[in-house]
């Protein structure tokens, strides 16, 4: 079942705080949908939603539960919702909209899976505005438990899409729990995961053999919540070992992790890998080779890593970095340094 028709199933009361408004009408720029979510903003509100754009506040993000920066979803009128919404509609397609919906009603299904699940709060997902928009370098976030996206602009353009963090908990959903939540079977995930076990599969066993680097994975992503990511160790089967169908299938799980974006930000994002020596990629897997059992993998290229933890065998994160490019450093870095002077003369930190 797909996972709009399960969320659209949702219930009055939490269908008010997690299911996203429909829009109908044509997607304003960026920069004009940000500015309508201020607009619906009280003025009491805005210093919640309205951040500095300094790199120190943009790379304090995390994916676990927390109080975040920026305005929280139950705190949000249905005007501010709307706006929301359409600001998620500059950068996300249907898929990726579906994707965010489903994390935050994995949270209900948490809810009713965990001993002390009361804890658990779907409405906890907050949207950040950094800077003026339209104006120069901007950026926005959206971020709650298992979810962190990051998008940096030039004005009215997209100039990074990254970091991104995607977690799901459950990985398979075991059971019905009802109010909305993902149905029994449902992964968030899976085809990330199908298609790297596909790739897995493919390999001959000397390949294998350089592919599977540890026995064991490692309780986490191993980049975590880095502010600045670094190129982990180079480990796996080197792109240029594989065959040309395996090499397809590569670049197929690469797209995978990326196809939630609207196809001009995703065509960006695979331009920039491509750009790169694609000789530089290796694929390296850790753990079990078994569904649903303990395991890991990473894509790492010259200028970018991907990881893919699931180390309790029903608990994923995943996460994209770009070594330059996280929150549009490489492009926007002279816009970075004048608003931490302004902040500097000010006093401000």
């Amino acid at each position: 079942m797909k996972t709009r028709l399960s969320l659209l199933a949702l219930p009055a009361l939490v269908a008010a705080f997690v299911a996203m408004p429909e829009l109908h009408a044509q997607t304003p720029t960026a920069a004009r949908a940000a500015q309508q979510l201020i607009e619906a903003t009280a003025p009491a509100q805005r210093g919640k939603l309205l951040l500095p754009f300094t790199e120190a506040a943009r790379s304090d993000w995390n994916y676990t539960p927390r109080q975040r920066d920026g305005l929280a979803w139950k705190a949000m009128s249905t005007a501010q919702r709307e706006a929301t919404t359409a600001l998620l509609r500059t950068a996300l397609n249907e898929r990726g909209l579906d994707k965010v919906r489903a994390v935050m009603a994995l949270e209900i299904t948490l809810r009713q899976l965990e001993a002390f699940g009361f804890s658990r709060d779907p409405e906890n997902y907050a949207l950040a505005i950094y800077g003026e928009p339209g104006v120069g370098g901007w950026g926005w976030r959206i971020e709650g438990h298992h979810l962190s996206l990051h998008f940096s602009l030039e004005g009215e353009r997209y100039v990074s899409t990254l970091p991104q963090f995607f977690g799901a908990n459950p990985a398979v959903v075991p059971r019905d729990v009802g109010d909305g939540a993902p149905r029994e079977g449902f992964r968030l995930l899976g085809s990330e995961e199908d298609l790297a076990r596909q790739w897995l599969a493919s390999l001959t066993p000397p390949q294998r053999a350089r592919a599977i680097f540890n026995t064991r994975p490692f309780g986490d992503i191993v980049s975590r919540n880095a502010t600045r990511a670094r190129p982990l160790d180079a480990a796996g089967l080197p792109f240029a070992e594989m065959d040309a169908t395996q090499q397809a299938h590569v670049l197929k799980l690469i797209g995978a992790f990326a196809d939630h974006l609207q196809h001009e930000l995703t065509e960006a994002r695979l331009a920039r890998v491509r750009a790169a020596s694609l000789d530089a990629i290796r694929v390296g897997w850790a753990g079990s080779d078994q569904p649903r059992q303990p395991h890991y993998f990473r894509i790492q290229g010259a200028n970018f890593l991907i990881e893919f933890d699931n180390s309790g065998g029903n608990h994923i994160h995943s996460v994209w970095r770009d070594f330059e490019g996280d929150f549009g450093r490489d492009v926007l870095r002279e816009h970075y340094r004048g608003a931490e002077g302004t902040m500097h003369r000010h006093g401000k930190r």
